[in-house]
């Protein structure tokens, strides 16, 4: 039996969690659709997961979210994947279904809508340099090769993670020149400047005092600058891209999308796009 009467119960799962702006736009989308429905915020460690959905699924939870660390958790341990989950080997969105879950990604088509939505043009034809090699990167490189990048050059610290990351992308598209690059001897700095886009996804710049991963001096006009983090309008990342004469987005828009493509997997309906950037918008401004 549903634990909180007729109201569909919805939520995203991480550790921590608190940071995340993802009930402020779903609940304002529920609003809009007059759903009696509610989406909360669960602090779940990644040895609890899949205990923690089984036991979600029991109550009457209709779908949720999940964010780091618990994406490549949910791929190794759900049993049915959408094709979207096995190309990004991580799970962002999960279905609860009769007699169990199917695993979704709804973050490589977010990125990708985000992306030309703040930049009007797509990805297709462009040299992309990605920053970091956890699962965030992964989806972006992934979805970069899906619509056609000429080229991406993986930006790591260690090389064994950097390499495995870019072998992964080569298994799936093995005509795209995939290479990586390392922090030392300037390595970031030279992809970076190569590069018609650059895609940050570390969680370096989620603190005000962070410094910028890469110097203003990598970057030039007509690149493209697009950081995952949402939490603030302008990142040291985007104020260092910002000064070297590239364009620049925050990850707003792709927090913004993914969430629209989830709630399209779990109401089977079009949600309120307008309603759910204007909440997120207003929650980011007001800190």
């Amino acid at each position: 039996m549903n634990p909180i009467g007729q109201t569909q119960p919805f939520a995203v799962l991480g550790h921590p969690i608190a940071h995340s702006l993802s009930p402020v736009m779903h609940n304002a989308a529920f609003a809009a659709l007059g759903l009696d429905a509610v989406y909360t915020l669960k602090d779940v460690p990644p040895v609890r997961l899949m205990d923690t959905l089984a036991e979600m699924g029991q109550k009457g939870f209709v779908g949720v979210n999940l964010t780091v660390p618990l994406k490549q958790v949910a791929f190794e341990g759900i049993s049915e994947l959408d094709e979207s989950a096995r190309l990004a080997r991580a799970v962002n969105t999960v279905q609860f279904i009769d007699g169990g879950m199917k695993g979704y990604n709804t973050d490589g088509s977010g990125f990708l809508k985000a992306y030309e939505e703040a930049f009007d043009r797509s990805l297709a034809g462009k040299r992309v340099a990605i920053l970091g090699t956890g699962g965030s990167a992964r989806g972006v490189g992934m979805a970069s090769a899906s619509v056609g990048a000429s080229a991406i050059r993986v930006c790591g610290r260690d090389a064994a993670r950097s390499e495995a990351l870019a072998a992964e992308i080569r298994a799936e598209f093995p005509n795209l020149a995939v290479t990586i690059a390392l922090t030392e001897n300037d390595g970031w700095n030279a992809a970076v400047s190569a590069s018609d886009a650059v895609i940050h996804t570390t969680t370096v710049g989620m603190q005000p005092e962070d410094e910028a991963i890469v110097p203003c001096t990598a970057f030039r006009s007509g690149q493209s600058a697009y950081d995952l983090i949402y939490l603030r309008e302008e990142t040291s990342f985007m104020r260092a891209a910002s000064q070297g004469g590239a364009c620049t987005a925050n990850g707003l828009g792709m927090l913004l999308h993914q969430g629209v493509d989830a709630l399209r997997i779990w109401l089977g309906q079009e949600p309120p796009v307008d309603v759910m950037r204007e909440a997120l918008t207003q929650a980011v401004r007001a800190g």
